[in-house]
């Protein structure tokens, strides 16, 4: 197999086969084959948009191709688990969540022959999503089934984004192709930024917990982790809904990050917890034309992202997050008299509404060292969100919010999943969170032009953008109790989709280094 690097074909053009012959240096019947490895765009000439492509190529005389560093021989590598532990296992392991980490802890540790129990505190993803969409047109809450919890963990209704800052391309790939298996669209093995909408992710979830099903594994719905049963500092058994007890030799810890009930527990049954920075803010709203035109100069390339980064005056950082191309704001909340915000968009991207997150970084200084107290943090700000929206989502324009007066009327109809109602943002935060947003969207219009302007509506209130709360665990992923493993986004070793689901395999290489299956 040859690598082919930096074959350049203009986004007009459509004969990938001719580009890389081109770039070979070999007439196009001497090619047996291709197969697309990453494909990203360079944008920087807005009159002359490129698509750059990666790719692996069969041809059928290596002998005439001069090779240099963007034309190289290379093998696919396999991703594979060997199991080589020698430690006996009284009981089946449990995963306590069926979000990406504990979904292909789960996936993995099924195919090996470890035959895991699952639970989840919410519903199948399917009755989860009536749940949702009802929440959404009523605002009737269920505490344990919503946009946080059930199937799928809370990144079923998001971007369905899989681009990751990990560099771990062999694991990257192997969850990539665990999502294609199961339904989703080939493109994201190798478009630069892959997602998959929420809508194609609720089937590939499904399609996963049946694969798992028939591997061994066993799902158990509608089921809170309420206690855990330590002896010797060895995991002994967990209690589930205040009333089950099951024995246990491993617990894996896949809890999402808005667990809040059962970090306390955890806290309480002396597991290693510290806290960690987090990051808090609005949701900002744009015309995705006005998006489009800035990043590509054109609407052919689909719906544009961005990404934005600032330093504020007082040192704070402040960064756009969960970038939604052609999405929607949605009422993300999971408590009672609580209200909090996240960003979703469906696999075509075509709302005509960009959404961001743009969050101020927060940590122990803003709130104290209690390994909880950010998420007490959290909940004051959530607290005031909802008394000022009266249990509707606040949305304000930017211009009013800059000026700290409540909107009476906008330029367009805002894209958002459940009610809303216009506030005065600047009531939810501290002045040093207010005053770093405007400073930096501000900013930001030197970036996208029109970002600070009169089509600009923010709402409120994103406070859930990571975990803010640590599990500590050593070297081999354990904590300071033996046999609970935490994992993914809640326990804060991870940020997104794709980290969480790799976090799962790492966890169960090391139980696959320990136990027999």
């Amino acid at each position: 197999m040859i690598r082919v690097r930096q074959v350049k074909m203009h986004i007009d053009s459509n004969n990938l086969l001719k580009k890389i012959a081109s770039k070979l240096n070999i007439k196009e019947n001497q090619i047996k084959n291709y197969k697309i490895i990453k494909e990203s765009i360079d944008a920087r000439d807005k009159n002359n948009i490129f698509y750059i492509y990666e790719v692996n190529v069969e041809v059928l005389n290596e002998n005439i191709i001069n090779f240099n560093n963007d034309i190289f021989k290379t093998k696919e590598e396999k991703y594979e688990i060997c199991v080589t532990g020698t430690n006996k296992l009284n009981n089946r392991p449990i995963i306590v969540g069926s979000g990406p980490a504990g979904l292909f802890c789960a996936y993995y540790l099924a195919k090996l022959g470890y035959n895991p129990l699952v639970i989840e505190r919410g519903d199948t993803v399917d009755e989860r999503t009536k749940k949702v969409e009802e929440f959404w047109k009523n605002n009737v809450l269920d505490i344990n089934s919503n946009v946080q919890f059930g199937e799928g963990g809370a990144g079923t209704f998001s971007d369905g984004k899989l681009n990751t800052l990990i560099k771990d391309k062999l694991r990257i790939n192997e969850v990539l192709k665990i999502f294609v298996e199961n339904g989703a669209p080939k493109e994201i093995l190798y478009k630069n930024k892959p997602h998959i909408g929420t809508n194609i992710l609720r089937d590939v979830i499904k399609n996963m917990r049946n694969n798992i099903t028939n591997m061994g594994a066993t799902f158990k719905f509608n089921t809170t982790l309420t206690n855990i049963n330590i002896k010797d500092n060895k995991i002994e058994s967990i209690i589930i809904n205040n009333e089950e007890e099951i024995k246990t030799d491993i617990l894996i810890l896949a809890i999402g990050h808005s667990a809040r009930d059962t970090f306390k527990m955890l806290y309480d049954s002396k597991l290693d917890i510290t806290s960690k920075p987090f990051a808090i803010g609005v949701r900002i709203m744009h015309p995705q034309e006005m998006i489009n035109n800035n990043q590509y100069g054109t609407n052919k390339l689909g719906s544009a992202d961005y990404k934005l980064t600032y330093k504020a005056s007082n040192g704070r950082g402040v960064y756009s997050f969960c970038m939604c191309p052609g999405g929607y704001v949605v009422n993300a909340s999971s408590e009672k008299n609580r209200l909090v915000i996240n960003g979703m968009s469906y696999s075509k991207r075509d709302s005509g509404v960009a959404n961001s997150a743009i969050v101020v970084t927060v940590n122990s200084n803003d709130f104290s060292d209690n390994p909880l107290s950010g998420i007490d943090f959290q909940k004051q700000l959530e607290e005031k969100t909802y008394k000022i929206g009266n249990g509707f989502i606040p949305v304000q324009s930017y211009i009013d919010y800059k000026n700290n007066k409540v909107t009476t009327k906008l330029n367009y109809d805002p894209c958002i999943k459940g009610n809303y109602i216009f506030s005065n943002i600047n009531d939810i935060f501290p002045e040093y969170i207010n005053s770093t947003l405007k400073e930096a969207i501000d900013y930001f219009d030197t970036k996208i032009k029109g970002f600070n302007k009169e089509n600009s509506i923010i709402a409120a209130v994103e406070t859930r953008t990571s975990s803010p709360i640590r599990i500590n665990r050593n070297d081999n992923y354990e904590t300071n109790i033996i046999g609970i493993y935490p994992i993914g986004e809640g326990a804060g070793y991870a940020g997104g989709i794709t980290s969480s689901a790799i976090d799962g395999l790492k966890v169960t290489e090391e139980i696959c280094k320990k136990y027999k299956k």
